[in-house]
C-alpha cells in the first residue's frame, strides 16, 4: 500500500547558490536504498573534484553543467531534458557556468559522505554539514544493530511442522549459510528482501516476530553483521551498509511472540499483515 516514508531535508547549502534538499535517502527517510535530491544553481559555481562509490544519474531540469574527466583532459556538457549516468569509481568534477540550473541526481545505493570522496578540505562547511547529518543516521543504524525484535520468514509448512514437534525450526538453507538463521530488525525491509529470495518457493509463508532475550534464554546468540547470502542467491548490491541479525542457531517455538501470513500474487509478496499494512 502506498505510505509517506518521509520529507525534504536541506542538507547542501554552499553560501554561493549551490542548495541540496534530499527528498529521499539517509536523512530524509532514513534509507540507504536509493537517494533522490533536489539541486538548485542560482549563480555559476563549481563542486570540488568527486570520486563516487556509487552509480548516479542526474537528469537536468533546467540550465547545463560542464562535467570535467579525465583529469580534467576531457568534459562533458548536459543540458536541459538531458540525463547523464556517473558509474562507481569515477572521478569527476560538476561545473555549473549559468545560474537558473536545477537538476535531480538519483543514487543507487544512496550518498553517504564515506562514499563520495570529495578533494575540498575535510573541514569545509559543505563536509562539516553533509557529516554532521549522516553521523545522527548512523547513530540511529547503531540503535537498529542491536533491536531486540527481529523478524524471520518462512515457510508455513515447515513452521508448523516444527511446532508440532516440539522442535526448533531451521531453515532449509541453515547449513549452506553458515550454520545460522537469516532475520532483519527493520519491517520495512521485509518485503524488499522476501521477494529478492524467495519467490521460487511456492505455497503458504508466515513472518516470525522473535525476541532477541528470549533467544539468549536458550543460549542462542544473535550476530549482528552485513547481510548475507541465501543459499546460492547473493543480495542485493543495494543492501551493503544494511546490518542485520544473524541468529546462531534454530528459533524455538517458547522464543516467537507473534506469527503474522504474508499475502502473494502469484510468486510476488504484497505485504504482511499486521506488520507492512
Amino acid at each position: 500500500m502506498p505510505r509517506v516514508v518521509g520529507s525534504g531535508a536541506r542538507v547542501v547549502d554552499d553560501g554561493h547558490g549551490l542548495t541540496i534538499d534530499e527528498l529521499a535517502g539517509n536523512v530524509a527517510t532514513k534509507d540507504d536504498r536509493i537517494s533522490i535530491a533536489y539541486v538548485r544553481v542560482s549563480s555559476p559555481t563549481a563542486e570540488p573534484w568527486l570520486t563516487l562509490e556509487y552509480d548516479e544519474w542526474m537528469c537536468v531540469l533546467k540550465g547545463r553543467m560542464v562535467l570535467k574527466y579525465d583529469d580534467g583532459r576531457q568534459e562533458l556538457e548536459v543540458v536541459s531534458g538531458q540525463t547523464v549516468f556517473i558509474g562507481r569509481g569515477e572521478r569527476f568534477k560538476p561545473e555549473f557556468p549559468e545560474g537558473g540550473t536545477e537538476y535531480v541526481p538519483v543514487c543507487l545505493p544512496a550518498f553517504r559522505p564515506d562514499r563520495c570522496i570529495r578533494e575540498d578540505a575535510p573541514d569545509s562547511a559543505v563536509s562539516k554539514k553533509l557529516k554532521s547529518l549522516h553521523g545522527a543516521a548512523a547513530l540511529e543504524k547503531q540503535a537498529e544493530a542491536k533491536s531486540e525484535v527481529l523478524y524471520h520468514m518462512c515457510q508455513k509448512s515447515l513452521w508448523e511442522t516444527a511446532k508440532r514437534n516440539g522442535e526448533a525450526y531451521f531453515p532449509p538453507t541453515f547449513e549452506a549459510d553458515g550454520y545460522f538463521t537469516h532475520a532483519t530488525a527493520v519491517p520495512s525491509r521485509l518485503i524488499a528482501t522476501a521477494n529478492h529470495f524467495y519467490q521460487e518457493v511456492a505455497g503458504e509463508w508466515v513472518c516470525l516476530r522473535i525476541l532477541r532475550t528470549e533467544l539468549l534464554k536458550h543460549g542462542i546468540f544473535v550476530r549482528d553483521e552485513q547481510a548475507l547470502p541465501v543459499g546460492k542467491k547473493p543480495v542485493s548490491m543495494e543492501w551493503e551498509s544494511w546490518i542485520c541479525p544473524h541468529i546462531v542457531g534454530g528459533i524455538p517455538p517458547s522464543a516467537v511472540k507473534d506469527e503474522f501470513p504474508m499475502v502473494r500474487d502469484g510468486p510476488q509478496f504484497l505485504r504482511i499483515e499486521g506488520v507492512t499494512d
